[in-house]
């Protein structure tokens, strides 16, 4: 495949805007997936992102595209219709739109007249007159020699044939395609209620066609292009993953819902995607910088509640680009995307490689045969992902910038100066798929082979052993946000009086599991860790609240791993009396306030955006956490930006769910961490049966330590199982209890027994009791089981 010929481009959006439904709509147009593979969200391969509905990983695809030659502009309307691009649009989009709205509500598997059933009362609802079971006159020279009765007539216009097969194939659509001939239509659509999703067929009466094709000679020739695509993740806490994909792709399409309008995070992707990147080099030089071209879309167009001319109007004034620039799509329908496709090709540039753009720049005159011999014996690839296998051990994606790679040869990665076989090459199909090759421009895989964690890193280079290269510019390192302990669940008991447990062999497949984790989500980091009565864990990193939750989550179900996970923290630096400075990650290592000169925490500065009519809900939440505000600017016609500072502690105390909660959902947050402060901090502990539970110790603000001490204990009290004996609960700080709460035993009454006979026998007996519980209290141990932990980590 030429240079020419390849786009590699991304998707990048807020989320929950449409991305991996648009990338579901391209893979259907350009066939890459096979109609009965099709699902949705395809490209969310993890359990984890099809169960929440977002894009956790990063994940490319290879689509090849047959892109029409573009139309002379003396060519009529009729011409135009006759090509079936433009051929009853906007009637189609509304027959897809009324077809997934079923599909939607009545699910896959029943008969064809269900469908048809529920189509007519969708085709009413969006105003399509249609007719059913209409006879048609199949004609042969214009004279009637039969009849044929299709499921739908629509508008008079186009013919609707309802399947409810398994999967559609040649014998339906020319069967379909003969009954059109004989008709007066030219379109025909063809609905099939499969096994996996409702699939189209679009079929046009081309004889008119052909004969004006062979009048304007070359009209409907057709270029193939390769399109490497790679879906990003949305939420702001997996901002790494898209600047990684950035650096791999010449130019993104960013993606607005009309529904919601520019999010926060849009800013910020937007301001990372205009970040200086590679360029091909020039004369005499190295690689330089170039822009990186971005494509606007706004998606959801078919919703009832979309605001297009609103939201076009925030996309223009924010990318300062034409209106007809914005394209519109629906993902859910299809509408756009075959224009967007178009777009692609046209906007973004194709790759280049050093070779052809050196050789033109220098003015050197060689053979094709030398040139080529030339870029086979280099290479440069830039790592951007990687994850690992049992069987083949790591495999690196990557992005061939520069030369070829085959199966076989003797590779090595430029920074970690390790040496490797590429055992296997391809590309995403979007599966893994083998192939011979790749060159300059592709985007695919190496098998690498190798089995040692801290090896793959992203941002890397590879490059050839025989004749290496130098190392291209790194990426972004991530950089932790969060921070939180995990220990395995037979760590010692968490208020045992006595010598704790090490965690055995839990701990060493913790280990194990993180280490193998760590292969493929190098954006966590994670360090041992131990604690007096939690034992032997690990201290993690985590850019999120959402990215504890995946990982721990994945530690769970992949590992099969029972944790017990900490109160998450961020970092603070303490000042000690004697002058000693030191960074605290755990609150439980938080030192007491008679030993702090100073402590110092991270500030973030942030933009928020809402409805204006939720400016003054918006702006409560904000005194409440401890926000400086800045300028406040109207974004747009209805709704404010608000550029803010503010604690990264309150960042994480639960704002995001008051921000959505206070602004219907509407609202939308995006930050970075700025600089550090000093801060007005203490420890809180929680004891239970007066022995401190160090994974429930957090640091607060200390003018919040009476309101937060009553609900962590008021909410522990409300998670512990009752045990034998009373439990008291209490909450320490400031050096002294603040809030307590008695957890009653459970009651066995041990002379149900006893039907009569001496009172005293009953006295003695219950005296008994009292003493044996009063024994337990002083030697036993509370066992507390892990989802309390988790529970108490999240907020109510």
């Amino acid at each position: 495949m030429k240079l020419e010929n390849i786009r590699n481009f991304s998707i990048i959006a807020h989320i929950d805007h449409g991305k991996s439904t648009l990338a579901d709509r391209m893979l259907e147009i350009t066939h890459t997936i096979e109609t009965r593979k099709m699902r949705d969200q395809v490209l969310d391969s993890m359990e984890l992102e099809r169960e929440r509905g977002i894009t956790i990983k990063m994940q490319p695809v290879r689509m090849v595209y047959h892109a029409r030659g573009q139309m002379d502009l003396s060519q009529t309307n009729a011409d135009k219709i006759q090509t079936g691009d433009l051929l009853y649009k906007d009637i189609t989009y509304k027959i897809r739109g009324a077809a997934f709205a079923v599909k939607k509500s009545l699910g896959l598997g029943h008969k064809e007249i269900v469908y048809q059933k529920a189509l007519e009362i969708e085709f009413n609802k969006i105003g399509l007159n249609f007719e059913s079971q209409k006879t048609i006159d199949v004609l042969y020279d214009n004279q009637k020699v039969g009849t044929y009765i299709p499921d739908f007539v629509i508008e008079e216009k186009i013919i609707i044939e309802l399947k409810s097969l398994p999967e559609i194939g040649k014998p339906q659509e020319e069967q379909l395609w003969s009954y059109l001939k004989g008709s007066k239509y030219q379109l025909a659509l063809l609905i099939n209620f499969g096994s996996s999703d409702v699939t189209f067929k679009r079929i046009v009466y081309e004889s008119l066609r052909q004969s004006a094709s062979s009048q304007r000679g070359s009209a409907q020739v057709e270029d193939e292009y390769i399109l490497n695509l790679i879906d990003t993740p949305g939420h702001v806490d997996f901002s790494y993953e898209v600047s990684r994909a950035l650096k791999a792709v010449e130019g993104s399409i960013l993606l607005v819902d009309s529904t919601q309008g520019v999010q926060a995070q849009t800013l910020t992707t937007l301001a990372m995607a205009r970040l200086p990147r590679l360029a091909p080099p020039t004369a005499g030089q190295g690689r330089g910088e170039e822009a990186f071209v971005i494509i606007p879309v706004i998606s959801k167009i078919d919703s009832p509640l979309a605001r297009i001319s609103e939201v076009k109007d925030e996309v223009v004034k924010l990318l300062n680009c034409l209106p007809e620039e914005v394209l519109l799509v629906s993902g859910r329908t299809g509408e756009g995307v075959e224009a967007l496709l178009n777009a692609i090709i046209e906007r973004v540039p194709p790759p280049t490689s050093i070779y052809s753009t050196q050789n033109v720049a220098d003015g050197i005159q060689r053979d094709s045969a030398s040139s080529q011999r030339e870029s086979a014996s280099a290479l440069r690839a830039l790592v951007f992902d990687f994850k690992y296998s049992n069987h083949r051990g790591v495999i690196v994606f990557v992005r061939v910038l520069d030369g070829q790679v085959k199966k076989g040869e003797n590779l090595i990665f430029a920074v970690a100066d390790e040496k490797f076989t590429a055992l296997e090459v391809g590309t995403f199909s979007p599966e893994e798929t083998p192939g011979d090759f790749l060159s300059a421009g592709d985007i695919g895989y190496i098998v690498t082979g190798i089995k040692k964690p801290g090896i793959a890193s992203v941002g890397d280079t590879i490059t050839k052993l025989a004749n290496p290269l130098p190392a291209l510019a790194g990426y972004m390192q991530p950089r932790p946000v969060v921070w939180a302990s995990l220990f395995p669940e037979n760590a010692p008991a968490r208020t045992e009086r006595g010598s704790a447990r090490s965690g055995g062999d839990n701990f060493s497949e913790l280990k194990l599991a993180l280490g193998k984790l760590r292969l493929s989500d190098s954006s966590f980091s994670y360090e041992e860790e131990s604690s007096g009565s939690l034992g032997r864990g690990f201290r993690l990193g985590f850019l999120g609240m959402l990215h504890l939750e995946i990982i721990t989550e994945r530690l769970r179900r992949e590992f099969n791993l029972s944790l017990i996970i900490t109160t998450p923290s961020i970092v603070y630096e303490v000042v000690y009396s004697d002058g000693k400075k030191q960074k605290i990650y755990s609150p439980y290592f938080f030192p007491d306030d008679g030993n702090i000169k100073t402590v110092f925490e991270p500030w973030v500065t942030a933009k928020i955006i809402t409805p204006v009519k939720y400016l003054g809900n918006v702006m409560r939440i904000l005194f409440d956490h401890e926000a400086e505000i800045g300028e406040t600017e109207n974004f747009g016609d209805n709704r404010s930006s608000i550029s803010i500072k503010m604690p990264l502690r309150e960042l994480m105390r639960n704002f995001f769910d008051e921000l959505k909660s206070t602004s219907s959902g509407y609202g939308s947050i995006s930050y970075n961490i700025a600089e550090m402060r000093e801060a007005n901090v203490t420890r809180l502990d929680i004891l239970v049966a007066d022995e401190i539970v160090t994974a429930f110790s957090k640091v607060i603000s200390k003018k919040r330590v009476e309101e937060e001490t009553e609900k962590s204990v008021e909410k522990l009290e409300s998670l512990l199982p009752r045990q034998m004996f009373t439990l008291k609960i209490q909450g320490r700080a400031l050096g002294r209890i603040i809030s307590s709460r008695t957890l009653s035993g459970m009651k066995k009454d041990v002379t149900a027994h006893m039907y009569g006979g001496d009172i005293t026998r009953k006295m003695k007996l219950r005296e008994k009791q009292k003493k044996g519980k009063k024994k337990m209290k002083e030697r036993g141990q509370v066992n507390i089981p892990p989802d309390v932990f988790l529970k108490m980590m999240s907020r109510p």
